[in-house]
């Protein structure tokens, strides 16, 4: 185990970014801080240092508890970070998942099905039980 590691390596082996190369963009995207200063991905971290990471809505915060370079089982994830994000980011998040499809983000794809059945149910009500339809087996 080294002393200090590069972040971009680090944020992939603990597992915060499912590739290096996604870690290494959120750190030139200005998404990676250490003591609100921006990092670049070659920059070295040490034991005990906290990791900002912003991941919209929310920014996790990490205390570093070991350096490491080479991705580890995520058992073992408890021993290399010390998870510090703010109780009032996780509300952020639930509020956000809460609000659902109604408060979608330009650019963020498709609805789902499920997303897409809500819509047509909200858009275009179900007329089964209207007079209308009746009169018309008379």
């Amino acid at each position: 185990m080294a002393e200090q590691a590069r972040i971009d390596k680090w944020l992939w082996a603990a597992r915060i970014f499912k590739t290096r190369s996604l870690a290494a963009e959120a750190c030139k995207n200005g998404r990676v801080t250490i003591g609100n200063v921006n990092v670049k991905p070659s920059h070295m971290v040490k034991v005990g240092e906290t990791v900002s990471v912003r991941k919209p809505p929310i920014t996790y915060s990490f205390k570093i508890l070991q350096t490491i370079e080479q991705r580890v089982g995520a058992k073992l994830i408890p021993e290399i970070y010390e998870n510090v994000t703010t109780p009032d980011q996780y509300e952020l998040l639930e509020m956000n998942r809460i609000s659902g499809f109604v408060d979608r983000a330009r650019g963020t794809g498709r609805p789902t099905k499920k997303e897409r059945r809500a819509l047509d149910a909200f858009i275009a009500p179900s007329f089964e039980n209207d007079s209308f339809f009746d009169d018309e087996d008379e």
